[in-house]
């Protein structure tokens, strides 16, 4: 009789173990479930009406000095600069180079853009990296090149993407590189010469542009809205401006930095960014 109850408790037990265990999930909360699900933006139907942003940057006062790189840790690289000078401050007649430009808001951030099947470049040329300042959308390929007689390695610092660490011997093939998200802006060093810095914007878009030595800047076939024209230098940090780019219109803005700014300790400068 007591082996007759004991099989029936343990059939009940395991009836009711298989009726837990078999029995319906709890539902995942919607927004559990999205949160790692990025906001599919629909794609920028062009209706033929994009104007343009040109502008200048422009400093006020005296530049600080461009200080002497010693590149005598590498034969090679003093044999291709024989006045290596750093390339934080770049600075003619009051003209600032090498300031990145871009548009935020509005049209940049509401659609989705194609991304440009020609690639940007990086080289190592002079042991420098050529150029300074490069701006690409997320996802375009990246063609980076040595130039030079000697090794480098390549090592961007992201925050938001992918980082990487790879050496290039000279004489070698390129390297097709490509960041997936947008962002601004990612630190280029060289773990074998410690002075060669680049700095690469990335965008979801290709609404931006890096000034040149006369400090002028353009951004072409811009869609009609309001945005918030960014201006970014290493040291002087970043400043914003309110355009609205009317349908086939061309707007100009000029932006003036303090060079007082740079003189201040980073505590102070309230205009510095701080990058990783």
């Amino acid at each position: 009789m007591l082996k007759r109850i004991m099989i029936l408790w343990m059939a009940i037990f395991m009836a009711a173990f298989l009726i837990v265990a078999c029995g319906p999930k709890k539902k995942k909360a919607a927004d559990e479930s999205d949160k790692t699900e990025e906001t599919k933006k629909p794609a920028y139907k062009s209706n033929g009406d994009e104007g343009t942003v040109t502008g200048k940057i422009m400093l006020t006062g005296a530049a600080p000095a461009p200080k002497r790189i010693d590149m005598g840790q590498d034969a090679k690289c003093g044999e291709a600069n024989s006045n290596p000078q750093t390339e934080t401050y770049m600075v003619s007649d009051g003209k600032v180079q090498n300031v990145f430009v871009y548009l935020k808001g509005g049209p940049a951030d509401k659609y989705e853009y194609p991304v440009p099947s020609e690639s940007a470049e990086l080289d190592q040329r002079g042991c420098r990296y050529n150029p300074h300042v490069l701006g690409v959308q997320a996802k375009q390929d990246i063609k980076i090149t040595n130039s030079d007689a000697t090794t480098h390695n390549i090592h961007p610092t992201p925050t938001k993407n992918q980082e990487w660490n790879e050496s290039q011997a000279p004489g070698s093939g390129a390297k097709d590189k490509s960041f997936s998200r947008p962002e601004t802006l990612i630190k280029v060093k060289c773990n074998v010469h410690p002075w060669m810095t680049a700095y690469i914007g990335v965008l979801g878009h290709s609404f931006y542009a890096v000034s040149g030595k006369d400090g002028s800047f353009t951004i072409k076939n811009v869609p009609p809205g309001d945005y918030t024209l960014v201006t970014w230098h290493e040291d002087l940090g970043e400043q914003t401006q309110k355009i609205k780019v009317t349908a086939k219109g061309s707007v100009t803005q000029d932006v003036t930095y303090n060079a007082k700014t740079a003189y201040l300790p980073t505590s102070m400068n309230m205009a510095t960014v701080v990058l990783p």
